[in-house]
């Protein structure tokens, strides 16, 4: 099956393949509601669709428009691919021209041309989706108070004094009450770590690695689903944008080594702001950045040496179940 996703309604585009051989499409649209996944079940029944493991499932990543679906599919046992919606798009090459119901018979036929290699989403978990909402509901709060203190800040240079003192006294309560609302978020995410002992053991580990505190590591945990599948440390660094990329073709191309710009923004603001932190307060890491300066590499690039190393040694830590120990301390 191929499912595209949008907030109102779904496309499902099945392919029955039988004895190897591929046979007709069949399309249908449902309203992306409990009541409509009810109707989707009863249409996959009437087409005597197997509701269990023998049936692939491929949707793109939506956000959250897909969590319905994931919930179904997690109740029923069917195998769900949850996809890069730019990998799967660049997988069509050329394409000319797209609907809701053209693109679900696309990822119909992704599933069946991919169905070997493709991995099965973890199963959704209530908890961890409570986590993600909370965490993204502090960092738009934290957005929204920036935004705000910005904007008082270019006041400053244009407008009248008397002016900016009333426009000050109007948006401090707004900037309070902003404070107050991400504190409560950050008390439900303490208690949500607290209580789930998989999360807690994470957590703790986590914080164990130079420069990794309560906001990054409950942000890893969100992003990896709390680790599931034993990802390595160069699948995380590289979906955080910290993995440079060889840019070279023969003799006539010769770039840099670059990161590459699709990645997960917000971790990787995280991790600079570790990085910073660990050049600051730990002598490994100290050591390292006036190394480097000296040998006369760039300050980002350093900074996002030090990013990458953080990332493989937070996998490692989890993966391993044990504390980051910081060797240089043991070395007489």
């Amino acid at each position: 099956m191929g499912i595209d996703v949008s907030k109102p309604y779904f496309d499902a585009a099945i392919l029955p393949v039988i004895n190897h051989l591929k046979q007709s499409i069949v399309t249908a649209r449902f309203d992306n509601t409990p009541a409509g996944i009810i109707l989707f079940e009863k249409w996959l029944t009437t087409l005597q669709v197997p509701i269990d493991e023998s049936t692939l499932l491929v949707i793109e990543n939506t956000g959250i428009y897909h969590r319905l679906l994931w919930a179904f599919c997690t109740k029923k046992n069917i195998p769900i691919h949850i996809g890069n919606a730019a990998h799967i798009k660049w997988s069509f090459g050329i394409a000319r021209g797209k609907n809701d119901k053209v693109d679900s018979i696309r990822l119909c036929n992704y599933a069946h041309k991919h169905n070997d290699e493709l991995i099965a989403s973890p199963a959704l978990n209530p908890v961890l989706m409570q986590l993600k909402d909370l965490i993204t509901s502090r960092s738009r709060l934290l957005s929204q108070i920036n935004s705000i203190k910005t904007y008082i800040k270019e006041l400053r240079t244009v407008s009248d004094k008397n002016v900016q003192k009333v426009l000050e006294q109007a948006h401090k309560a707004a900037i309070v009450g902003l404070a107050k609302s991400i504190k409560s978020v950050e008390v439900e995410i303490a208690r949500i770590i607290t209580e789930n002992k998989a999360f807690k053991q994470n957590f703790d580990l986590l914080k164990t690695v130079p420069g990794i505190g309560n906001v990054t590591a409950v942000y890893m945990i969100c992003c990896t689903n709390n680790f599931a599948g034993k990802i390595s440390g160069k699948q995380l660094a590289c979906y955080a944008g910290v993995v440079p990329f060889e840019n070279t073709s023969g003799i006539s191309v010769k770039g840099r080594s670059r990161v590459h710009k699709m990645a997960n923004k917000e971790l990787k603001t995280l991790l600079h702001m570790c990085s910073l932190t660990t050049i600051q307060k730990y002598n490994e890491f100290k050591i390292y950045y006036a190394r480097k300066k000296e040998e006369g590499k760039n300050s980002m690039s350093i900074l996002n040496a030090i990013r990458n190393k953080i990332v493989l040694r937070a996998v490692a830590v989890v993966n391993n179940q044990t504390p980051y120990v910081d060797k240089t301390k043991l070395m007489v």
